[in-house]
């Protein structure tokens, strides 16, 4: 099943990712509360998910939608 992720400020959407991808998001990040459903995502969390193995698609995806921000929270919905 594919997920959109999207910027939730903005909702804008930044792109697709697989069921594999989102797995990944989900397992290495940390969620705030049981009904968490966004992460922030800036440079540093982009950089700690490619060192543990994250998809180069996906970090690219990722590093093109946080930009030269500070950093961004982003959420998804199934496609």
């Amino acid at each position: 099943m594919l997920m959109k992720l999207m910027n939730e400020d903005s909702g804008k959407v930044i792109g697709e990712v697989n069921e594999v991808e989102m797995r990944f998001l989900v397992d290495m990040l940390e969620e705030e509360s049981v009904e968490d459903a966004d992460y922030f995502i800036n440079q540093d969390t982009i950089d700690m998910l490619e060192v543990r193995g994250g998809d180069p698609e996906l970090i690219a995806l990722l590093r093109q939608a946080v930009g030269d921000s500070e950093g961004i929270e982003i959420t998804w919905e199934p496609v």
